[in-house]
């Protein structure tokens, strides 16, 4: 850790910015004290390691990116009729689209069998 620690740090950052880069380069050495004992003894530890840190870095930005955002104001139910994600209202507003459902732009007709 402390020969290549830096190094590994600075791959976080650069990734990361320096927010999340200490969690990446914790997460970075645990996986790396699990897999150390399968490292062949030729291996290049510092290349092994910044490969480890940038992967780290990377699932990092990925949960971010899963993680709900929070919003002022919750959006009515129902939403505008050219909302991507709302059915077309049919049958009285039950909210199903009708057995034959013609979607903008699809040139596929929608048909329960």
């Amino acid at each position: 850790m402390a020969e290549h620690g830096a190094t590994v740090l600075r791959v976080c950052r650069a990734v990361l910015g320096p927010a999340d880069a200490d969690d990446a380069w914790s997460e970075t050495f645990l996986a790396a004290l699990k897999a150390y004992p399968r490292l062949p003894a030729d291996a290049n530890v510092e290349a092994w390691l910044v490969t480890i840190a940038h992967r780290k870095a990377i699932d990092v930005t990925r949960a971010a990116a899963r993680r709900a955002v929070p919003v002022a104001d919750v959006p009515e139910p129902g939403g505008t009729p050219s909302s991507p994600t709302r059915w077309p209202r049919s049958r009285a507003g039950s909210g199903r689209p009708s057995p034959t459902t013609t979607w903008p732009g699809c040139p596929i007709r929608m048909s329960r069998p």
